[in-house]
């Protein structure tokens, strides 16, 4: 696939992250891909070893709650495409917690999401699986780009042209800014957490390796799977421009973005699992959150707008 984005971008490196990946930025992201990935290829014989007590479950679930849905709610419906309008400790909270899924600053992360959904399994998708061909080689090479090598392109989104909005809220440009500090607070949160909950060195340990390296790792495989397995398998009822699919076992732990084919049809939907047992946490959080007052002009999609989505309808026409 070729470039498709010249033009500079202006906005300030130090605050948003650069045009351009350096090399110690890579190697701080290699880092934080190798080591969560080697921890969850360590979990079972850990667990089997007795190193898993209650507090790790509970540490772990909270924090993968927590920073899932600070990029499901925040970084993605909110953030990306709009789905709702948050009072400002909303968003500010969604952001922060956003940012404590290391997953990168917020703007970055809405840049490229949004370039995604323009050029969605096109010529100039940051991480379509379908980057080098349909051949049975040529996906399988493009699957693995999908799910993380295209993290490692050292040509990055121009915020200026995908995301100005953002890149003008003073909120999300300070959030950004301190990006290292969401990091360190994800890391350091759960060890604190656990030392607290067994008043023991062995139960901040053991919570540092759940609830900090395995959360991580796999809260990135699972986010990365909606780029490479939903848009390569999966159901396709609704008509989109894409190869995005619906992938119904990853609903639970995706939050509700595995519903992807829905999302790719229409993409500003504050709910992406719209049918009967389709569940959708994120969209329940969202739905919560507007009964308490604290978001509002929630775009839900009424039947007739999911009738009209769906490819039936489409033929039909």
């Amino acid at each position: 696939m070729t470039a498709i984005d010249n033009r500079p971008d202006t906005t300030a490196r130090a605050t948003l992250g650069g045009d351009t990946q350096g090399f110690w930025e890579r190697f701080a992201l290699a880092l934080f891909i190798a080591v969560p990935f080697l921890a969850i290829l360590a979990a079972i014989p850990i667990a089997w070893g007795g190193w898993l007590g209650w507090s790790d479950v509970l540490i772990t679930l909270v924090m993968y709650g927590v920073t899932l849905h600070g990029i499901t709610v925040g970084y993605h419906r909110l953030f990306t495409h709009k789905s709702f309008k948050p009072a400002r400790p909303v968003k500010i909270a969604l952001a922060i917690a956003g940012s404590m899924s290391i997953e990168g600053p917020v703007i970055r992360w809405v840049a490229d999401h949004r370039k995604h959904h323009r050029f969605s399994d096109r010529d100039g998708d940051p991480h379509s699986p379908w980057r080098f061909g349909k051949s049975l080689g040529a996906l399988t090479k493009g699957v693995i780009w999908a799910h993380m090598g295209w993290l490692f392109d050292e040509e990055q989104t121009p915020i200026e042209r995908y995301a100005p909005d953002l890149a003008k809220d003073r909120d999300l440009v300070r959030i950004s800014r301190l990006f290292w500090l969401w990091t360190l607070v994800s890391l350091l949160l759960p060890p604190l957490l656990g030392f607290l909950l067994t008043w023991s060195w062995q139960g901040a340990l053991t919570a540092f390796f759940w609830g900090t390296v395995v959360r991580i790792g796999l809260i990135h495989h699972v986010t990365w799977s909606i780029n490479s397995i939903c848009h390569t398998a999966g159901e396709r009822p609704f008509a989109s421009r894409d190869f995005s699919g619906n992938v119904w076992w990853l609903a639970i732990p995706s939050g509700g973005e595995s519903w992807h084919n829905l999302h790719h049809a229409d993409p500003t939907s504050a709910r992406h699992g719209v049918k009967r047992f389709q569940l959708d946490s994120s969209a329940r959080i969202i739905w919560v959150m507007e009964k308490l007052g604290w978001v509002r002009d929630v775009r839900w999609p009424s039947a007739e707008r999911i009738a009209m989505k769906s490819k039936d309808a489409r033929a039909a026409a």
